[in-house]
């Protein structure tokens, strides 16, 4: 199989009908048998995805005029020549006629693919200026969130968008159930992996270079689980405490839930409810594999007349559904499936469920307000609306040396400390 015509079939997934990138390599990837094979496919799918407002401008240039819809296949065959040429450590010989070859299906497209890729090669100087003079080219964003971050973040614009397109570190979180931070550096180090303790996140390392999870000692026994240090954050401001009952709304894939659970052994009981069955699966198995147990249900957080019953909780983790966009950097085709009407449907949403959890928490509890967005809208606005909404609610302010202070909340910028985008708001419910 011609790897760079498997990578268009998947990228056709994506930028043609919509699909996420996780769903089309799933389904894409395990058609190849060989792991290198696998690698460099996925390298190939996620580097057009992570550029693709810049590749796809230098395309536009090339090639005059669009492709049809139904050669949306050449068109990505294309955009992967075009990324091996400027991104790649292929030889260009090699990047022009493997991606020639994987137009056997569509014999006339030799010719044009052929005839495009030589001339980015001749002209490559001339378009780089070109796209220099283009803001969506030059800063590699759909314009909506180009002009959405200068408005909430104008001395930080540029900084988040470059953030957005380096390729994340990898974070573990150290599971201090069974283990010490120093001691799992010194487990790492024996094993010739390099990683550096996080100074804000006392459960967090970052990985000098991204490994493979079986190459983490202990990670089949639960001594360790990949997440972004950001995110390790929300089980320390919770701040649980022992004989609490915690629940945390719209959890999967459970990695605040199995810190919450790491970090304070007590607890009277933890709820971890999805809406997704599948994707509470995946908390299940996150669970079984460090030994911890919760009550997992398929639950609608916004809807908890019919699930909840008579419970309240005395800590509620809500990561509500958010844009993302404070992530693009693991998921890179949010720039291209994300819409700007999306925000104002999610908007509602967040209200919905963050009216609703409060239903559920006890006189005195804690209801910590997640997203990993870095849009006002979604994050400081929401929570001010709701603040003003409710006399029952008042702020607990975040003292943290990460982030920056807001109105209400603090907000991570996507690439401090090398973190994802997170915004964290800590509210208390009146006595």
């Amino acid at each position: 199989m011609n790897l760079r015509g498997c990578a268009a079939q998947i990228l056709a997934k994506v930028i043609g009908d919509g699909q996420s990138l996780t769903a089309a390599l799933e389904h894409g990837l395990p058609k190849l048998k060989d792991s290198k094979d696998r690698a460099f496919v996925q390298a190939l799918c996620y580097g057009v995805v992570r550029h693709y407002y810049a590749l796809d401008f230098a395309l536009g240039k090339l090639l005059g005029k669009p492709l049809k819809a139904k050669d949306a296949d050449i068109k990505t065959l294309l955009l992967v020549g075009l990324y091996q040429l400027q991104h790649m450590r292929v030889k260009p010989h090699a990047a022009v006629s493997e991606t020639v070859a994987a137009t056997s299906h569509k014999p006339w497209a030799r010719g044009l693919v052929n005839g495009v890729l030589r001339q980015y090669l001749r002209d490559a100087e001339s378009l780089l200026q070109a796209a220099d003079r283009d803001q969506q080219a030059r800063l590699n964003h759909p314009q909506w969130i180009i002009d959405a971050l200068c408005r909430d973040w104008p001395e930080h614009q540029e900084k988040i968008l470059h953030a957005n397109d380096q390729a994340a570190p990898m974070f573990l979180r150290v599971n201090q159930r069974q283990t010490s931070r120093e001691t799992y550096l010194d487990q790492l180090a024996a094993q010739g992996i390099a990683g550096q303790p996080v100074d804000c996140c006392d459960t967090a390392i970052r990985l000098d270079q991204a490994v493979a999870v079986e190459q983490l000692p202990g990670f089949s026994a639960g001594q360790v689980s990949v997440q972004d240090a950001a995110a390790q954050l929300a089980a320390e401001l919770i701040d649980a405490e022992a004989g609490d009952w915690v629940l945390d709304m719209c959890s999967a894939p459970g990695g605040k839930t199995a810190a919450i659970l790491e970090r304070q052994p007590a607890l009277a009981g933890l709820v971890a409810i999805d809406v997704d069955a599948q994707r509470l699966q995946r908390v299940e198995e996150n669970l079984a594999r460090l030994h911890l147990q919760a009550e997992t249900l398929v639950a609608d957080a916004g809807n908890p007349a019919d699930w909840a019953g008579p419970r309240r909780f005395q800590r509620i983790l809500l990561d509500a559904p958010c844009s993302g966009l404070g992530v693009i950097r693991r998921h890179p085709d949010i720039k291209l499936l994300r819409r700007p009407d999306d925000i104002t449907a999610l908007q509602a949403t967040q209200a919905k469920i963050l009216h609703a959890a409060w239903q559920l928490l006890s006189p005195g509890g804690i209801l910590l307000y997640a997203t990993c967005s870095v849009l006002k809208a979604e994050n400081e606005q929401q929570v001010a609306a709701f603040l003003a909404a409710r006399t029952d609610a008042e702020e607990v302010a975040i003292d943290a040396h990460w982030g920056l202070a807001r109105p209400h909340g603090r907000q991570i910028l996507t690439g401090e400390r090398q973190m994802d985008g997170f915004y964290y708001a800590k509210l208390r419910k009146a006595v």
